[in-house]
């Protein structure tokens, strides 16, 4: 019954009216891509935006974000302590299946989870006096080749802030997700952030667009 129920939202959501660029009024906002940028998404709210200084904003991750993650690398690290303790005190500790099939998925768990956590605490910068805006731990004056970076933009390049949501599902839940795109002159997007809080994100968006004297294009249906 709930898959069906499931099925019929799904479907429903499908058939709802999308966003049109064109109301916008602006030549790039129809020249400018409106699908996710970045599929997939989070429920809830993954970063939040700071200030360190009036010339400098940055999107850093939530604490909400960091505890989800370190469940999985400390599940990780238990279940491969656990599995260890149970064989020595066993005495059969050996090289078969049942003793690294434990330590392999503890493995995994704790690779996987500091592999995302690592991710999610990659900077998202925004530097006035530099003129970039960058993903990486390495500004754009610190690095021999700044092709190197996949994210950036030159702040004379950056046009709009673009605002759309995606709705997310599987058979164990379904929501949206709010994504805030940076939009170039010439209609290209670089993902800036993309999470669960729509207040939030809007929140974020109106702060960041005044610092970057850039407008808003929000494309979330309410």
């Amino acid at each position: 019954m709930f898959k069906q129920l499931a099925a019929s939202l799904k479907s429903l959501t499908k058939g709802r009216p999308k966003f049109d660029p064109a109301t916008i009024e602006d030549p790039v906002a129809t020249l400018t891509a409106w699908e996710p940028l970045k599929k997939g998404g989070s429920n809830f709210c993954t970063h939040k935006l700071v200030s360190p200084r009036s010339d400098r904003i940055e999107f850093q991750v939530t604490t909400a974000a960091k505890a989800f993650y370190m469940i999985f690398v400390l599940l990780g690290v238990g279940v491969v302590i656990g599995a260890t303790i149970a064989q020595l005190k066993s005495g059969r500790f050996a090289l078969r299946i049942e003793t690294l099939l434990p330590l392999f998925v503890g493995t995994m768990f704790f690779a996987v989870g500091t592999v995302l956590l690592r991710q999610a605490m990659t900077p998202i910068v925004f530097d006035q006096t530099k003129g970039f805006f960058w993903k990486g731990r390495k500004a754009p004056d610190e690095v021999f080749n700044i092709d190197k970076i996949k994210d950036i933009a030159c702040w004379e390049e950056i046009y709009a802030l673009q605002l759309i949501s995606e709705y997310c599902s599987s058979d164990k839940s379904s929501y949206y997700s709010y994504e805030m795109n940076l939009v170039l002159q010439n209609g290209e997007r670089f993902n800036v952030v993309d999470h669960g809080n729509k207040s939030r994100i809007r929140e974020d968006a109106m702060t960041l667009a005044a610092f970057l004297n850039v407008p808003v294009w929000d494309g979330i249906l309410d």
